[in-house]
């Protein structure tokens, strides 16, 4: 069975079973389910839905709606609706301090970046604090999407001192490779994690629908010598990660 039979037959729609758009959007989670529906399967047109189903335009576009913010359905801009694509989920490690691009190439996948900036600017406030600098100093900042085996996974925005940093263009890939030059690689890192729901910006940057589950991340990391060398907040797709972290009972 096609996907225009599949919206056509009749089977699934009775009025005792709820509102008209809960019932097509259940109807195209059983698509997906069912395998008919590949992930980045486009989905037809919302005029050729009403057609099909004999339902209204309103009715077809809230059920899309509801596809979209529950993550099955993700909406391109001039290219319409497509089944959303299946993500690798991936487990990192918290009890070791590695790149992003090191921890993709240990699982055997390719990772890339699309740079979003990359730089030298004036410090926020936040940055002159985190990083102890100078408030007339400048900070070195790289922000970019982060992609594994071609799906975006993470956005990273760091900030180092200027010292530490001196020319950002020098990051193509991995930024700890780069310290390591300079015998600048951090040893040691603090990280808070917080549960987030995803604002518009980001979630489209990621894939995913605005409001959808994410995770912030917060790190500061360390030199030997306690010197705080890089402030970084990372946004990770929530359907993509589990942090795992191996816990050892104290002796008493």
């Amino acid at each position: 069975m096609n996907i225009t039979d599949f919206l056509r037959s009749e089977n699934w729609r009775d009025e005792s079973s709820g509102p008209r758009y809960v019932q097509l959007r259940r109807r195209i989670e059983e698509g997906i389910d069912s395998g008919l529906l590949l992930p980045d399967a486009p989905l037809p047109p919302e005029r050729e839905i009403a057609a099909l189903t004999e339902l209204s335009r309103v009715t077809v576009r809230k059920a899309i709606r509801e596809l979209v913010r529950k993550g099955a359905v993700v909406q391109r801009q001039g290219s319409g609706s497509f089944i959303t694509g299946a993500v690798q989920r991936v487990e990192q490690s918290l009890s070791h301090l590695t790149s992003f691009s090191e921890d993709m190439a240990r699982r055997g996948l390719s990772s890339s970046s699309t740079w979003l900036e990359r730089g030298i600017f004036l410090p926020s406030p936040e940055e002159v604090v985190t990083l102890a600098l100078a408030a007339d100093s400048s900070v070195a900042r790289i922000s970019r999407l982060r992609q594994a085996g071609g799906q975006p996974m993470a956005l990273e925005r760091a900030s180092l001192p200027l010292d530490v940093l001196p020319n950002p263009t020098l990051v193509n890939s991995s930024l700890y490779e780069v310290l390591d030059q300079d015998d600048n690689r951090p040893v040691r890192a603090h990280q808070k994690i917080s549960a987030i729901n995803l604002d518009e910006d980001d979630a489209r940057l990621l894939g995913v629908a605005a409001g959808a589950a994410g995770l912030k991340i917060e790190r500061i990391s360390y030199l030997s010598s306690g010197r705080v060398i890089e402030f970084t907040r990372s946004i990770y797709r929530g359907d993509a990660y589990d942090f795992v972290a191996e816990l050892r009972l104290s002796p008493s």
